[in-house]
């Protein structure tokens, strides 16, 4: 037998291998990836200026940046003509507020896409854009107006960039369990939801865990959040081989969990790149987080699922046709995000993707991995479907479907 398979020339490979995918991202993109650019001021942080200048009834308004209770004690203290006053003067801010009624919030946004949506009407005109920049900025105004079709419950939201975007599905205020989704690479405004491959993008694999959900139990009062809300990495660069997107999606991902009403459970669902951001997140997330299942992860900047310090259940799941199963698992000098949630040394619960095809399709109807996240997501742990076909990944869980 050849000794290549033993464990150190292994490692060295995958070490070599490593520094070759490395030095192939640094020659196609650069170190420039990682600079800081400094744009003009965004219509979110004029709105939060307004705000810390603002008054209602003759009492200075909040720090926006308070603790999402407080900010709800305040609101809880208006009138709903007082409430709907602030939402029209400072749509940004009032929807983009942990700690705001989520209904508020809603109208908010929808003020703020209209806004949003007549900018871009001009940029469509604007002959100092190139026609290149005109079509995104037509793109743009389409996909604003998409977003404030009646009955959608858009819960953040800033134009800025490429954009940030958060969708709700189901009455969030009633919900007795909350699942949220945090997407991958290549996430913004644009790419918040998609016609052709819909369950690849964020809004298609929130509707289709809702559904799911639904299906495993009828009687479950459940909110799906579609979660676009962190500047995700742009492409296989250099942002995507390191946490630095992912460190400030955490400190957002932390933000709106505590800031969601009541004390419901909740449950994450973290794709691709968005895994590296809840392995981040992992250690600062209130005990509501029940679960955090990752699918097609790159790793979670961890060794094993003890170090990510939550008590949490922790999952993970994969396809046999998931390209990322050949990406080196390790971490060297801030590149690369640790070790593969789905190996036996790494410690998670490793489900079933039965069916499910490629890198992208773990939300598609009639895949293990959707009817296991569905479970997870409704309270129904003993109906998993295990990798290994056995009850493994169910051991030390119990519970029931939620009523």
């Amino acid at each position: 037998m050849t000794s290549f398979d033993s464990s150190p020339q292994l490692s060295a490979w995958r070490a070599l291998l490593a520094l070759a995918v490395v030095f192939v991202m640094l020659a196609t993109t650069g170190w420039t990836a990682v600079r800081h650019h400094k744009d003009a001021a965004s219509p979110l942080a004029a709105s939060l200026s307004a705000w810390e200048r603002g008054h209602i009834g003759g009492r200075a308004l909040p720090d926006a940046g308070a603790p999402a209770g407080k900010l709800a004690h305040f609101f809880s203290s208006l009138n709903a003509h007082q409430r709907s006053r602030l939402a029209t003067r400072y749509p940004l801010a009032v929807g983009n507020m942990n700690g705001a009624p989520v209904e508020l919030r809603y109208r908010a946004n929808r003020i703020a896409l209209e806004q949003a949506r007549k900018t871009e009407r001009q940029r469509v005109h604007d002959n100092r854009l190139s026609p290149l920049g005109q079509q995104e900025a037509e793109r743009r105004m389409k996909r604003f107006g998409v977003m404030m079709h009646p009955g959608r419950q858009v819960l953040s939201f800033d134009p800025m960039g490429a954009g940030r975007i958060a969708e709700v599905f189901g009455d969030l205020g009633k919900a007795s369990r909350v699942s949220v989704v945090v997407p991958g690479v290549d996430t913004n405004v644009l790419t918040f939801e998609r016609t052709n491959r819909k369950y690849s993008a964020p809004v298609g694999m929130a509707k289709a865990l809702y559904g799911a959900e639904h299906e495993a139990s009828p009687r479950a009062r459940t909110a799906v959040i579609a979660w676009a809300d962190y500047t995700a990495p742009a492409g296989l660069g250099v942002d995507a081989a390191t946490s630095m997107r992912a460190d400030d999606g955490a400190i957002r991902l932390n933000s709106l969990v505590r800031g969601l009403p009541g004390h419901s459970p909740v449950a994450l669902y973290c794709h691709s790149y968005g895994s590296v951001v809840c392995g981040v997140a992992a250690r600062k997330l209130p005990s509501r987080v029940t679960d955090i299942a990752v699918a097609g992860s790159p790793g979670m900047r961890a060794d094993t699922a003890a170090q990510l310090g939550t008590g949490a259940r922790v999952w993970a799941t994969r396809d046999g046709d998931d390209w990322i199963q050949d990406v080196p698992n390790m971490e060297v000098g801030g590149l690369g995000h640790g070790a593969d949630p789905v190996s036996r040394d790494f410690g998670a619960r490793v489900l079933s993707a039965r069916g499910a095809i490629g890198h992208t399709g773990y939300f598609e109807p009639g895949t293990d991995s959707l009817r296991n996240f569905a479970d997870i997501g409704v309270g129904s742990y003993r109906s998993v479907r295990c990798a290994s076909g056995d009850d493994v990944c169910r051991e030390e869980s119990s519970g029931s479907a939620a009523a």
